[in-house]
């Protein structure tokens, strides 16, 4: 794959977690931002997901926000973005979400970060969606999913070729490249979606 045009970042909005977290995701915002790709992401205006957004609009780039109604009412999105979708719930955040990107980056999070990313996972594996998923393994937080992904695969709950589905890079100076070179992924993985 080319350059991607919009990429979706799942991320989290933890303020209490290590500062280098924040730290990458704001390196990760503003590398999009340099090579003019579009962002969409959650909304939030803290923690890895505010760094992302304002790494990336620092450098003028363009972020797009998807929010359920709850979470808007709450006052948690970002003051500052490009474009700001509010939806009835988090399934509709999820779909528009990755129905808008061309690739699916995850940096470490929390249980949010992980349902939206085993989605994708999972979809890719159905051949629902096709496009790179890449995880950033900051201070190797993604170790143990990675790990456990391993594991499905020894015990034949996926199979080997399931390891392409997904992309593990060290940290967001990577990430462009991981999305470049990903296999390229298909409808026809249903043909051993069920190992």
């Amino acid at each position: 794959m080319s350059t991607p045009s919009t990429v979706t970042v799942y991320c989290a909005s933890s303020r209490r977690s290590d500062p280098e977290y924040r730290v990458v995701a704001g390196r990760l915002g503003e590398i999009l931002a340099e090579a003019g790709v579009a962002i969409v992401y959650g909304g939030g205006a803290v923690g890895s997901m505010g760094a992302l957004a304002d790494g990336a609009l620092a450098r003028g780039g363009r972020v797009e926000g998807v929010l359920p109604r709850f979470m808007h009412d709450l006052e948690w999105g970002h003051p500052r973005l490009s474009d700001l979708h509010i939806v009835s719930d988090l399934h509709e955040r999820k779909r528009l979400m990755i129905d808008r990107s061309d690739a699916v980056v995850a940096l470490p999070g929390g249980c949010g970060t992980f349902e939206e990313l085993f989605e994708a996972i999972t979809w890719k594996r159905l051949g629902l969606w096709s496009k790179p998923i890449v995880l950033v393994n900051t201070r190797g937080f993604y170790d143990p999913a990675i790990a456990l992904l391993e594991r499905a695969v020894e015990e034949c709950f996926m199979d080997e070729r399931h390891r392409d589905l997904w992309q593990v890079v060290a940290g967001p100076d990577d990430v462009l490249g991981a999305i470049r070179n990903a296999p390229a992924w298909s409808a026809d993985a249903r043909s051993f979606a069920v190992p």
